[in-house]
């Protein structure tokens, strides 16, 4: 049986969690980025100051297979309870259960730091990242028309959240 872990993310762990998040850059609509991040862009996207916003490096029998975190969902301060998770995972590891075990471990971490409500923004062509969040008690709660660009097409956008 395979041991997922997580751990606080440490600045070694970065390169590793950006070949896996330019995988999805560059090959799937997952992410919006239309071109591969660069180290300093993808360190501010992973690294927080502010304690109650993390990112934790999952590993499964010992190797980084990606990350899951919670950051601001906005920065107005009537938001504070509110968290955004994100998720990114080697393509390996889909229908493994890690998605849904740092989702879990995602959630303890938030309702331990005072959060009352996550979100998840999801392309709606991300088939398995939606099934992942439903089958994990949240809900679709918006729907955004062709608000990106990418590969020649428009795409939508839809929000997912849970009440923690």
């Amino acid at each position: 049986m395979s041991t997922i872990m997580f751990k606080p993310l440490e600045a070694s762990d970065i390169p590793s969690l950006m070949e896996i998040y330019n995988h999805f850059v560059m090959n799937s609509t997952a992410s919006f980025h239309t071109e591969p991040v660069e180290i300093a862009e993808f360190t501010e996207s992973v690294v927080h100051q502010n304690p109650r916003f993390r990112t934790y490096v999952i590993t499964l029998d010992g190797e980084i297979q990606g990350y899951v975190q919670v950051m601001p969902h906005k920065k107005k301060q009537a938001y504070a309870t509110t968290g955004e998770v994100t998720i990114y995972l080697h393509p390996k590891c889909v229908g493994k259960g890690v998605g849904s075990a740092a989702i879990q471990y995602i959630e303890a971490f938030a309702k331990e730091n005072g959060f009352h409500a996550l979100i998840s923004t999801i392309c709606a062509d991300n088939k398995p990242s939606i099934h992942m969040f439903s089958k994990n008690g949240y809900t679709q709660c918006a729907h955004f028309r062709e608000v990106g660009f990418k590969w020649g097409k428009f795409l939508d956008i839809v929000t997912y959240q849970k009440i923690i």
